[in-house]
């Protein structure tokens, strides 16, 4: 099944150098650095939480703030429209249910109001960058994959 064909083994030092460069351009990019930014609030968040709350919010908070970056990099990463509105959806969602957990943590009195804040500033700040970001997507270059989502 799997033939190991040399002969056709095209990858070579210049490809490493230049999947090293889009890694990097990728982790460089300011949606990504702002995204880990709301990862690591996250993390202190739930790190601070009760056992309770953490059983019942931690894992769901953790998982979005996850997702976003992880999400960016796949869209960052291809040229398809569809691929690229996929993903930025998907961040989106996770980006406003992480929004909408400071709100739950505050009417139970978890944080100190300035904590949950600064994770929904990193959150707005985040919004602002995402939709710069999505305007520059080239809608002309999407391939249909059969499921009717952003096609005309």
């Amino acid at each position: 099944m799997w033939e190991d064909d040399d002969e056709n083994d095209s990858w070579d030092g210049s490809d490493e150098e230049e999947f090293q460069k889009e890694k990097d351009r990728i982790n460089n990019h300011p949606l990504k650095i702002k995204g880990m930014e709301i990862y690591k609030l996250t993390n202190a968040l739930v790190g601070s939480l009760d056992e309770a709350r953490a059983e019942l919010y931690g894992s769901l908070m953790m998982e979005s703030a996850m997702i976003i970056p992880a999400k960016f990099s796949g869209a960052e990463g291809v040229n398809d429209y569809i691929l690229k509105m996929e993903n930025a959806t998907i961040m989106k969602i996770h980006a406003r249910s992480l929004h909408s957990m400071t709100y739950q943590l505050a009417l139970e009195g978890t944080h100190a109001e300035e904590h949950l804040q600064l994770l929904r500033d990193a959150i707005q700040e985040y919004k602002e960058m995402f939709v710069v970001w999505v305007k520059g997507f080239a809608s002309a270059e999407k391939y249909d994959d059969g499921w009717g989502l952003f096609v005309d």
